[in-house]
């Protein structure tokens, strides 16, 4: 394993500080030596001509806007903090989102999406990531253990940004689950993968989304985020507040409502179990 240069080792030692998740660490370090490597000179030479030249390098290669910020947010980083010139992030400029609308299945769709995944245990996984607007790496994340029945809540630990959150878990959502749970008795992971010891690989969430897509006939593009937008969708058609909607998807804590306008999510797709 090749030693690390100072330069790399004190940039990963400010993201331990900031408690940035191994993969964030990851990416940053991977978009700097990217940088240094297009310029060939070592990052702490390079100023924001040379910045701009590797943005306007990157977008010629036809690079997504989340990736390309994905380089802004790291250089920002890199200058910012590991080399202390505050007066440059600033001016390192982010690419603006392009405007478009997220794919959402209907009620439906739903359905027939889930009755066209044959695996019983890719089937759960992806029912719970729709009935609790899950993230993929969140879905496959899970443990037997974060299903907390008594509280009608799902732990998710080490979610986006490494945070842990806790989310919604539906009456149908938990009758699935324990359904799921007699039948194929996981006992650390709740999707565990081939290797009982490892969850399941999160390609075969991705893997399952594109056969079942083309098995039920359905012409959108699906993927486990479509089902999370669809879980939004699906809660404000029911009516349910659009502060409540954002604090299920993205906030740290959330404690279950208790009123009647609570949305038991599966009851449009019950019939598949």
């Amino acid at each position: 394993m090749a030693e690390l240069s100072p330069l790399r080792r004190r940039m990963i030692e400010d993201m331990t500080i900031r408690n940035l998740s191994p993969a964030t660490q990851r990416c940053c370090v991977h978009a700097v030596a990217k940088f240094s490597r297009y310029c060939g000179r070592s990052p702490d030479r390079l100023d924001l001509e040379d910045v701009r030249a590797f943005q306007v390098h990157l977008v010629s290669t036809g690079i997504s806007w989340p990736a390309l910020n994905q380089t802004v947010c790291a250089l920002r980083f890199f200058y910012g903090v590991t080399l202390g010139h505050a007066e440059i992030p600033e001016r390192i400029a982010y690419a603006r989102a392009p405007r478009t609308l997220p794919v959402v299945l209907s009620a439906d769709e739903v359905v027939r999406f889930l009755e066209a995944v044959p695996s019983l245990k890719t089937r759960t996984a992806l029912t719970t990531a729709y009935a609790a607007g899950l993230r993929a790496s969140e879905t496959v994340g899970l443990k037997v253990g974060d299903i907390d029945s008594e509280r009608g809540v799902i732990r998710v630990e080490h979610g986006k940004g490494g945070k842990d959150r806790t989310v919604m878990l539906s009456a149908q959502l938990l009758r699935i689950l324990r359904v799921y749970w007699r039948l194929a008795k996981p006992q650390g992971w709740l999707f565990p993968g081939r290797d009982a010891n490892r969850p399941i690989d999160v390609q075969v969430l991705y893997s399952a989304c594109r056969s079942a897509r083309a098995a039920a006939g359905i012409d959108k593009r699906v993927t486990v985020h479509t089902l999370r937008h669809s879980f939004a969708t699906h809660l404000l058609e029911n009516g349910t507040d659009i502060r409540i909607i954002q604090v299920l998807l993205k906030t740290t804590t959330y404690c279950p409502p208790t009123s009647r306008r609570r949305v038991d999510l599966l009851s449009i797709s019950s019939a598949l179990w």
